[in-house]
């Protein structure tokens, strides 16, 4: 399929040719949803922690006598039931990270891909570039765009300039084509690609 291609002052400067086979497959929301639940869940540092009872400070010798108190029988002041006691079965150092296999994470990307360009949120650049480093001079370039939310996806080697203007601007996104996500592309409302990513990715993912 072909698509237009704008330039950063939302001008048309010619057309870009779009593989079906990764912009034009039917998207299916249990694959994207298993994709981005296996991102987040590699993001997730699993340092959280809670004491068991031999790891609490105190000592192991027992409260009171076993009988004649009229209270209930007690082994430790380390023991659950406890105010400084330990936790039962509480949360661990682990790591939350579990395995997908790589050809489902290749087709969720090919589909986030294809849900954008069907739902008309795909914008197609000849380069991003800019002269200055000035967020200023960006923001009205995105203003000509329309661009409130967006994810900016460039070739291998991002322009200095353009990252560093960008950098301030919320809800605005820049990668490197090989940092191309599902999660990053949905959680952003529009999708940029310049015409170096779009070559880089249907290479990638034909």
């Amino acid at each position: 399929m072909k698509t237009k291609v704008k330039n950063l002052e939302n001008k048309e400067v010619g057309t870009a040719e779009l593989l079906d086979a990764v912009f034009g497959i039917a998207p299916r929301r249990d694959i994207l949803t298993r994709t981005v639940n296996w991102q987040l869940a590699k993001r997730r540092s699993g340092n959280h922690k809670a004491k068991i009872v031999s790891e609490v400070a105190g000592t192991s010798k027992k409260p009171y006598a076993q009988k004649g108190t009229g209270r209930a029988r007690q082994g430790s002041l380390r023991s659950a039931q406890f105010r400084t006691g330990g936790v039962i079965f509480g949360p661990v150092v682990r790591d939350h990270a579990h395995d997908l296999p790589k050809k489902v994470r290749q087709l969720a990307l090919r589909m986030a891909l294809s849900s954008k360009q069907q739902d008309g949120k795909l914008i197609i650049l000849d380069a991003a570039k800019l002269d200055s480093h000035k967020t200023k001079a960006l923001v009205e370039k995105f203003a000509k765009l329309g661009l409130n939310s967006a994810l900016i996806i460039d070739g291998a080697n991002l322009d200095p300039n353009f990252s560093k203007a960008a950098r301030n601007i919320p809800h605005i996104d820049v990668l490197p084509e090989q940092g191309a996500n599902v999660y990053d592309i949905l959680r952003r409302d529009v999708l940029v690609l310049t015409q170096n990513a779009v070559e880089q990715l249907q290479e990638r993912l034909k």
